[in-house]
């Protein structure tokens, strides 16, 4: 009789339950994805060191926009940029390089403010719009109403009224804002609303709240990250602008819109005073935008696919 060629192995009883799907971790996919990306790794860097410098160095140098030390030593007027002052000295000896790190602080603090505030109350106005009808028919209208006024005229006015000061700058910057992003979402939500599982949910009576909180919200992930790094830069702007036509801040919390409209005269006789300013506020601009549009593709779970 001719041998058996087969060997028995014996049988795993925990092998049929095994996946053979590869784990999968949806934040570790989200910063390995950011991270091979090279361009957004220096601009972190780029931000990190100036919000670093913003908050640092004020504690360090102990500047006080509101106090001038070196108004009679003459010999440190308008001095350039050297190794003893980087960014040089201003029209009244002070140091340009702890005048423009005061200001970013200001500047980066109503901007993050503000942009906390829009999302929060954007994102949670948002998705009951989005999933309400009845809700809709009523915010669609106060939308229609509220869009057609010049979002820099509402802020400008607002400011006017309740006076120039860091936390009245943040109230006129946010008091409108977030109901931009209320659409966003809204738009957002609309598509996946009516998807099976969430009218199954509806079917076996799960409250609104836990739908949005379980069902959607996890689907807006990229959406809202994408909404926060066009919302910084763009305070950050507005700001910078406001102060700069003379509508924001004071001198008490010198922002970098109040520095940029206070050497604004020297662009020519001392241009170094108001294009160092400018730069810092463009390189902050641009290095938190570029950061944040990575990190909202990257919170894509589509561009995790390979």
């Amino acid at each position: 009789m001719e041998d058996n060629k087969f060997t028995l192995v014996g049988i795993q009883e925990g092998v049929s339950e095994h996946i053979a799907a590869p784990h999968y971790s949806y934040w570790k996919s989200v910063f390995r994805k950011f991270f091979s990306n090279k361009i957004a790794i220096t601009m972190l860097i780029i931000a990190g060191f100036v919000v670093f410098m913003a908050f640092v160095h004020p504690l360090i140098s102990g500047y006080d926009p509101g106090v001038n030390p070196f108004i009679n030593e003459r010999w440190r007027y308008y001095l350039r940029p050297s190794l003893e002052f980087l960014f040089g000295t201003d029209n009244a000896g002070r140091d340009v390089f702890s005048a423009v790190w005061y200001g970013t602080r200001s500047s980066l603090e109503i901007a993050v403010i503000s942009t906390a505030i829009t999302t929060v109350l954007g994102v949670a106005v948002g998705m009951f719009w989005g999933y309400s009808k009845k809700v809709d028919a009523i915010m669609i209208e106060i939308y229609n109403i509220v869009a057609n006024v010049p979002f820099l005229l509402i802020v400008m006015v607002l400011i006017f009224v309740l006076g120039s000061g860091k936390w009245q700058m943040i109230f006129a910057l946010s008091c409108t804002s977030w109901l931009s992003t209320a659409y966003f979402i809204r738009v957002q939500v609309m598509i996946i609303r009516d998807r099976e599982y969430n009218l199954a949910s509806r079917c076996l009576g799960t409250p609104t709240y836990k739908v949005l909180l379980h069902n959607v919200l996890p689907y807006l992930i990229s959406v809202i990250v994408t909404s926060i790094a066009r919302d910084v830069p763009s305070f950050i702007s507005y700001e910078v602008f406001l102060s700069y036509v003379g509508v924001g801040m004071g001198a008490q919390e010198a922002s970098l819109g109040y520095i940029i409209q206070t050497y604004a005269p020297y662009m020519s006789s001392a241009s170094y005073l108001f294009w160092i300013p400018v730069g810092i506020s463009a390189l902050i601009s641009v290095s938190l935008y570029v950061v944040g549009q990575a990190l909202a593709d990257a919170s894509d779970p589509r561009t995790h696919m390979s």
